[in-house]
Formats: structure tokens, C-alpha cells, sequence
């Protein structure tokens, strides 16, 4: 399973994932070990908010983790089975173990722009 975290300094989780052009993609190595798998580094004509093409590489995600995400960017992903998940959560690998442990992850702030304020269980199996 990939999972993409929206990640501005490759660090924390940060927000307006539609603008993001920076992204951690982390899954479990042969070991199960929750591991960086790629960095993206996109120019500004790929993100989601500017890109008009039909395969992004964010498509080849399982899971989306963000701060925060507007409704358009969570439909292009859904449409291409990719599960955007808004949290509070700052560190990607607690986010993302938290996610993988089928346990819910701290709701996003409501003052975020455009953020979906809702916990979303993840489906498993």
C-alpha cells in the first residue's frame, strides 16, 4: 500500500493539498517496517490545482493523508481510487502507522481552509 502525505517541508503534514507540490510517499518494506518509498518534488503546473493531464503520480497512491483538502481535489482522487484522509495530525509516520492499525486519526482542524472535517476509518482487507 502507498501512501501519499502532503508535505510542503518534508517533514509535517501540511495543508491546501490541491496547491501542494511536495509529497512523501511512505509503505511498509519486506521487513513491515513504515518506510520513506519517494519523495515528489513537482513543479507548479502539477499540482493538483493547475494539472489538467489524465495520469498524475499521485494516482499510484492507496491513500492520500493531508491537512487539509478541498472537495474538487478529493473527487479527482476518488475517481482515480485514491483515499484522501484530512487530519490534525502533524508527523507522517504516526499519521500513517495510525492509519495502517485501522485505528481513526485526530479530525483537522474547522478553521482550515477548505478541509473536510469529518473522520474517515480506513477500509481494510
Amino acid at each position: 500500500m502507498k501512501i501519499a502525505v502532503t508535505s510542503q517541508n518534508f517533514r509535517t503534514i501540511t495543508p491546501h493539498a490541491g496547491k501542494c507540490r511536495r509529497f512523501l510517499i511512505l509503505g511498509r518494506n519486506e521487513q513491515g517496517e513504515l518506510v520513506e518509498l519517494d519523495r515528489l518534488d513537482l513543479p507548479k503546473e502539477m499540482s493538483m490545482h493547475e494539472f489538467k493531464g489524465l495520469r498524475h503520480p499521485l494516482f499510484d497512491s492507496d491513500i492520500l493523508l493531508t491537512a487539509s483538502a478541498g472537495q474538487g481535489f478529493v473527487r479527482r482522487l476518488q475517481q482515480e481510487q485514491v483515499q484522501v484522509i484530512c487530519t490534525s495530525e502533524t508527523d507522517p509516520y504516526r499519521a500513517a502507522e495510525t492509519f495502517l492499525q485501522g485505528q481513526p486519526l485526530p479530525v483537522a482542524d474547522a478553521h482550515v481552509h477548505h478541509q473536510q472535517s469529518r473522520p474517515i476509518m480506513p477500509k481494510l482487507g
